[in-house]
């Protein structure tokens, strides 16, 4: 592969590879709805807060020394 292929996966994709799924996934029912004449906008910014969170908290869970909770 390209450097310049490999920058961009790196700028896609990044860190969490289920993030960028998620992403691909949602935009993908989203067009698949909307198809279907449902309307689908809010599906978006509701599975990037999802996917943000989940990532967020896989980051934490894997990260030594991250707290647990309220201390």
């Amino acid at each position: 592969m390209s450097r310049a292929v490999l920058a961009i996966w790196d700028f896609v994709v990044g860190d969490d590879w289920v993030a960028a799924a998620g992403v691909v996934v949602a935009i993908g029912v989203t067009a698949v709805l909307e198809s279907a004449g449902v309307v689908a906008w809010w599906l978006i910014p509701v599975a990037v807060l999802a996917l943000l969170v989940g990532s967020i908290t896989r980051a934490a869970r894997g990260r030594p020394g991250a707290r647990s909770g309220p201390q």
